[in-house]
């Protein structure tokens, strides 16, 4: 009988297996990749807003405190978005006739909110408290990324459920405390960083400070900095084995 494969076949043959074996491997690896890139998650990708708010101009050229406009950050779990009267204290006398401002005049004439586009939020079925993590010395920009660096906002972090538990596992990889201001509450502490840099620059901080500031730090793994951590979550009354809960974040 006539031989109906060449040899070659053999080749091809275990190439397709090998390729159709590897295949939802791969693509599983695709999946998860996309999954996690800034064009599903949004990361380091500016969005429109009805009005173009710089946090660099307000915050780091102004040196307007995180909380005029944040009134609620340390008191509830959401850190609360600025009313039109906010914004008009200071622009019904600067920048009066500026065509920028515009929705904000009339949003300030008509009595309707200015509805502003979200870009940090979490899931319904998760619970996320700032106030408590601004109780704990947790700074903004460890979560959000260097918000006051940022001419149109952005998110800084994924918020996926393991990245939080990197710090909700080990706090004390993660919880700071100015040695120069010991006198400081860890929620003093969040705000006074931002004053630092006002008054002496990115360049005369600590390594972990602009590090914090410039929204890469994920955590120290220096014996002394776990050191000091372990004492401050002994100080702060963090209770560790609950933070790892599920019923933490999901209520």
């Amino acid at each position: 009988m006539a031989q109906i494969f060449k040899p070659s076949a053999n080749s091809v043959a275990k190439v397709t297996v090998g390729f159709l074996a590897a295949l939802p491997i791969v693509g599983g690896y695709a999946i998860a990749a996309l999954s996690r890139s800034p064009a599903n998650t949004k990361v380091d990708v500016p969005k429109d807003q009805p009005v173009p708010f710089s946090h660099e101009h307000h915050v780091t050229e102004l040196g307007i405190d995180c909380r005029y406009c944040h009134t609620s950050v340390e008191k509830s779990s959401y850190a609360g978005l600025p009313a039109t009267e906010t914004c008009m204290s200071c622009h019904s006398q600067i920048w009066t006739n500026s065509p920028l401002l515009e929705p904000v005049r009339q949003s300030f004439e008509t009595g309707t909110p200015i509805h502003w586009t979200l870009i940090n939020k979490v899931p319904q079925f998760v619970f996320f408290n700032h106030s408590i993590h601004i109780a704990r010395g947790i700074n903004c920009n460890v979560c959000h990324g260097p918000v006051n660096d940022m001419m149109i906002t952005y998110k800084g972090n994924a918020f996926q459920m393991s990245w939080c538990l990197q710090c909700h596992r080990a706090p004390e990889r993660y919880l700071y405390k100015d040695p120069t201001h010991p006198e400081l509450s860890p929620r003093q502490q969040v705000f006074n960083l931002y004053w630092k840099m006002e008054e002496n620059g990115y360049t005369n901080l600590a390594p972990k400070e602009q590090d914090i500031l410039e929204g890469h730090y994920g955590g120290s793994d220096d014996s002394t900095d776990v050191t000091a951590g372990k004492k401050l979550v002994n100080d702060y009354g963090v209770k560790v084995q609950e933070l790892a809960d599920c019923s933490i974040c999901h209520r």
